[in-house]
């Protein structure tokens, strides 16, 4: 950060305001709307400060500014566009140590004032610290669009309420718990509704059933964290970190996705990989049903979607077991993020009517597929954990009648900054990953759908008469052939 984000507190006090342009307005309306008492001083003002120097809202002193203006000032503001004089107005300022703002010179600068978003009692500031102020009205529209006119009625229906729910509810977690189930449900909807005393009723009932017994037992979200880019996490996912008490996760997903969760929640790493295991499945297991057991809130992080390859189906049938509430959190697969990000659509009504999504890893590490299921042709494979035994599916697939000069893809860390796409053909499969070192997380496409892969050229991609062809020929060869 190049500054650190704070709220000054101006209500009832003096704020000084060194010149008279519309730019000085601008920032009156916000000092104005703080509650501040400010205080312009220029020879000439714009009819803007004019008008709230005439109803009293402003008190304008026509002259030249003084170092000794500063004095009992909250804040400085210097918007004279003279340079000579905000250069004064900053020292000044600064030798009373009083924070000072030049408007459009942040090496002057003590504070700078972010871009805001109004829902008064909450208040969004976004700032780019001056790196682009283009970025930030951007933003700011694009968040006031987002936000309820009417949050800030959510807040002050919280604020009525926030003694009482201490005082009934003492324990800390089960408080937090409470407001997320507030603010997150019905109680706030009917608010911004406008129905304040349903949303009110509704409120006494929640916290009567927390008056009695010990605390209700948590929820376990099931999230797919998609296939690594944090812009990928859909809105549900980025809900549920935010209200997680413990974050376990997977090897796969990033820092990124991390950072997006409570910054006290507890983060517990579970990574499986070849060479070995944080932790086994079983104990994975556990762990989620002891921690909601506890009454946490448990988000179980898994890279790409929890039900693709993701061992989410036994992770839910152990928690149901034992009447534990999970909630599945789709994610973005990695088939269908790296595809993407790679340009390869994984159906085309001219080459592929199907997609097949195969793991390349078995328990005793060979994989037991379908070979001649899927050797067939006009359909596209995708082999996740296949690195290792790409050289090996190769050789299936081409000995059950798949053309060796099928197209391939390998996209490895697919939609992050490093991505790495690798086109060639089925035959040079093997060649292919070990000439270019490539390392997991990798996926491989396997299909005439590659040809229009970003990485390969429109101009030579093989007709799907060739394809054909080539495909004719691979069969025969095959039938005269054994088996690998």
């Amino acid at each position: 950060m190049r500054h650190l984000p704070v709220f000054l507190r101006v209500r009832g006090r003096k704020v000084l305001v060194v010149g008279g342009a519309p730019r000085a307005a601008a920032k009156l309306a916000l000092l104005g709307a703080a509650g501040a008492r400010p205080v312009v001083i220029a020879p000439a003002v714009c009819g803007e400060i004019a008008a709230g120097a005439a109803d009293g809202r402003i008190r304008h002193e026509r002259r030249l500014f003084e170092p000794s203006d500063v004095a009992d000032c909250a804040v400085v503001i210097a918007a004279t566009g003279l340079p000579p004089v905000d250069t004064a107005v900053a020292e000044a300022a600064r030798r009373a140590g009083v924070p000072v703002n030049v408007i459009d010179n942040a090496e002057l600068s003590t504070f700078i004032t972010p871009a805001i978003v109004d829902r008064d009692p909450i208040t969004v500031a976004i700032s780019s610290g001056g790196a682009s102020p283009a970025l930030v009205r951007e933003l700011r529209s694009r968040i006031d669009r987002m936000l309820p006119s009417r949050l800030g009625h959510v807040a002050r229906f919280a604020e009525r309420f926030r003694d009482t729910v201490k005082s009934v509810v003492g324990d800390y977690t089960a408080r937090r718990r409470l407001w997320d189930e507030i603010i997150g449900g019905p109680i706030a909807d009917a608010v911004e509704r406008g129905d304040e005393p349903g949303a009110a009723a509704r409120m006494l009932a929640l916290m009567n059933d927390h008056v009695a017994g010990p605390n209700p037992p948590g929820t376990v979200y099931l999230v797919g964290a998609g296939p690594g880019d944090p812009d990928l996490l859909t809105l549900r996912a980025i809900r549920a970190l935010q209200r997680a008490d413990v974050v376990v996760h997977d090897r796969l997903v990033g820092s990124g996705i991390l950072e997006m969760a409570r910054r006290d929640a507890e983060r517990i790493y579970v990574g499986k990989e070849k060479s070995g295991h944080a932790m086994t499945q079983a104990g994975i297991n556990a762990l989620l049903a002891a921690r909601a057991e506890a009454g946490d809130t448990v988000v179980r992080l898994k890279g790409g979607d929890p039900f693709v390859f993701g061992r989410g189906g036994e992770e839910l049938d152990y928690l149901r077991q034992r009447g534990i509430s999970v909630q599945v959190v789709p994610g973005i697969s990695a088939a269908a993020g790296c595809a993407a990000a790679a340009g390869i659509p994984l159906t085309h009504r001219d080459l592929a009517s199907s997609v097949t999504f195969v793991s390349g890893h078995a328990k005793d590490g060979a994989p037991r597929l379908d070979w001649p299921a899927l050797a067939q042709g006009r359909q596209t494979i995708v082999v996740y954990m296949g690195v290792t035994t790409a050289p090996l599916i190769a050789r299936r697939l081409i000995a059950h009648g798949l053309a060796p000069g099928t197209p391939v893809a390998v996209v490895e860390n697919g939609t992050l900054p490093d991505q790495r796409v690798l086109t060639g053909n089925l035959r040079d499969l093997a060649t292919l990953i070990s000439a270019n070192r490539v390392t997991a997380p990798a996926l491989i496409i396997i299909g005439e759908v590659v040809a229009l892969s970003n990485a390969v050229s429109n101009a030579a991609a093989p007709s799907l008469a060739q394809a054909d062809a080539a495909q004719s020929v691979a069969r025969a060869a095959a039938a005269m052939s054994v088996a690998v």
